[in-house]
């Protein structure tokens, strides 16, 4: 129920913004095919606007009362992005199938359990696609072609060039930027995790993505933001694939990681470099240990 809670929410503050352009509210297959969700979810997000006395609902007429003020729209971190929602439901399926090659996945299914139309899941899965994991079949279907050596370590290859460029772009961002701020935020959870390992150690893999992110985009590159998806999506999950010595793996990455921090508020650019790459050489040994 909360994933379908957080796909209610999320499409709920997507069509709040829609009341902003409109006297009356379209069909419910039109509101659905513009949110990329159910009937299920069109509907509970029409009674939600009728119960806010934002619109009047009379079976197929839906008349806008009012324009939606700021507390009528749910906070932010309760509704994740519908590409995240997907992707954890793809996640779940691939690890709880053991992630073996010839796995089938169906893109049906993940819409149903997640309550949205196929069409988002299909456009996520092509995105997907295109790096030779999983491969498109007849009739919705797709196949996990497998998570190989190989794979792994042209991913990686690919990760370290790229990450080693934004890290050193990262350290010439003027002292004001925000990103500090959020690097600031990010240091303080490492340290509040590190003091409580034991029962906080398998936190760390979402603090690793978040990390890495905020690296990336300093980059300001597109296409290094874009390549990040299929990265954090290998290196986040892996982190389950293999839970042997998960605890001291993971204190270690984050020892790392403030080593990696303090090197860039240091902005010279050999310490950025040496820290990163020490980091990247941790998580290409540990991805590598983790493929079955």
């Amino acid at each position: 129920m909360a994933k379908q809670n957080t796909v209610f929410k999320h499409a709920f503050n997507r069509c709040l913004q829609q009341l902003a352009h409109t006297a009356t509210l379209p069909s419910e297959p039109e509101i659905g095919n513009m949110l990329g969700v159910s009937r299920t979810t069109v509907r509970a997000i029409l009674a939600r606007m009728e119960e806010l006395a934002l619109i009047s609902w009379n079976k197929r007429s839906k008349t806008v009362l009012r324009q939606p003020k700021a507390d009528d729209y749910y906070p932010e971190d309760e509704t994740s992005s519908l590409s995240a929602i997907i992707e954890r439901s793809f996640m779940r399926r691939i690890l709880a199938g053991g992630a073996e090659p010839g796995m089938q996945i169906n893109e049906l299914e993940i819409a149903r359990e997640i309550g949205i139309g196929t069409t988002s899941v299909r456009e996520f899965l092509i995105r997907f696609s295109r790096f030779g994991l999983i491969e498109k079949r007849p009739n919705s279907h797709w196949i996990l072609k497998g998570f190989t050596r190989e794979f792994a370590l042209e991913l990686t290859e690919v990760r370290e060039m790229f990450e080693l460029r934004s890290a050193a772009s990262f350290a010439l961002l003027p002292p004001k930027h925000a990103a500090w701020t959020e690097l600031a935020d990010i240091e303080a959870t490492h340290h509040d995790i590190l003091a409580d390992i034991e029962n906080r150690y398998m936190e760390f893999s979402e603090l690793d993505e978040r990390f890495h992110l905020l690296v990336h985009t300093s980059s300001a590159n597109r296409f290094i933001v874009d390549f990040y998806d299929i990265i954090t999506i290998v290196f986040h999950y892996h982190y389950q694939w293999n839970k042997t010595n998960a605890r001291q793996r993971n204190a270690r990455a984050l020892e790392e990681h403030l080593d990696y921090i303090a090197a860039l508020r240091s902005r010279d650019p050999a310490q950025v470099e040496a820290a990163c790459r020490r980091h990247l050489r941790s998580a290409r040994e540990t991805l590598l240990q983790s493929i079955p």
